[in-house]
C-alpha cells in the first residue's frame, strides 16, 4: 500500500509544493511546528532513511540543504533545525524546522493551525527562494 507521501507525490493528495525536481520533493508540513516546517522527501518510496542507495542519500540532504536555505531567506528564525524521525511515515523523509532555541523542534509540542491561505502564502514565499 503507497504511503501517503507516494500519494502526495502522485498528486492523489494535494500538497502545499516549495521545491520539487525529478527525484525529490518539499512540501509543507500540515501539522507544523513553526511556519515553513517543511518535508523533504525522495520521490521513490523508501521506508528508512539509511536503505537510500548513497549517491541518494547525498541528493537528498543536497536538495534539503537548498531547500533550507530558502526556509531561512523567507521565515524569520535563528536557524532551520533538521530531524530525521523515520516512525511516523513509512517513506523516508526530513524534517526542516524553522528555530530559534533548542526546544522548538520537540514535536510534543502542539502544532499550530494554519489556515489554507497562510499555508499557500508560506509556501509561495519559500519556493520563490529556492530557484
Amino acid at each position: 500500500m503507497a504511503s501517503i507521501f507516494s500519494k502526495i507525490v502522485s498528486g492523489d493528495i494535494p500538497s502545499y509544493k516549495v521545491a520539487e525536481n525529478d527525484r525529490f520533493l518539499a512540501f509543507l508540513d500540515i501539522n507544523p511546528l513553526a511556519k515553513g516546517h517543511t518535508l523533504v522527501i525522495p520521490k521513490k518510496e523508501t521506508d528508512y532513511i539509511f536503505d537510500l542507495e548513497d549517491k541518494e542519500y547525498q541528493e537528498l540532504f543536497l536538495f534539503a540543504k537548498k531547500v533550507a536555505l530558502a526556509i531561512d531567506k523567507t521565515v524569520q528564525c535563528e536557524r532551520v533545525g533538521i530531524a530525521v524521525i523515520g516512525l511516523e511515515v513509512a517513506h523516508a523523509h526530513i524534517h526542516l524546522v524553522p528555530i530559534n532555541g533548542i526546544y522548538d523542534i520537540d514535536f510534543s509540542k502542539p502544532k499550530l493551525k494554519l489556515s489554507q491561505e497562510e499555508f499557500k502564502m508560506i509556501a509561495d514565499r519559500i519556493a520563490s527562494k529556492t530557484g
